[in-house]
């Protein structure tokens, strides 16, 4: 049950990557020469491409997280902990690829209180 649990965080880490790079990596194209002047339509399948690779691990985190899979997770916590991974994952990449972002004291409550939310869907009341 513990590898189940492991393998979907890891696998749901991987994929809410993908993700960030899907929706928000593309804000950083004009960095690059060759991705300059593509029209919309381009930057959108390129996008699509990356997110394909965020449901090749998304799926089977799911199915090996679900606890009527086998998994240890409800489906509520299941949704809280890639909920919290998203955040935390856009937060590092926004730190590491937009430097003119700045992550303020209200950006820090806001995430201790999605992180304050997995305690809650975890806590055995």
């Amino acid at each position: 049950m513990l590898a189940r649990g492991i393998k979907t965080i890891l696998f749901l880490i991987i994929s809410n990557t993908f993700m960030t790079f899907a929706w928000y990596g593309h804000l950083r194209f004009k960095d690059f020469q060759w991705a300059k002047n593509l029209p919309l339509i381009m930057v959108i399948l390129l996008s699509w491409g990356m997110a394909f690779f965020e449901y090749l691990f998304q799926v089977p985190a799911n199915r090996a997280g679900f606890e009527e899979e086998g998994g240890p997770f409800s489906l509520l916590q299941l949704k809280v902990i890639q909920e919290a991974l998203t955040i935390t994952i856009f937060m590092i990449f926004t730190t590491l690829f937009f430097k003119t972002e700045k992550i303020a004291w209200n950006h820090m409550v806001g995430f201790g209180l999605i992180m304050l939310a997995v305690f809650v869907v975890f806590k055995k009341w």
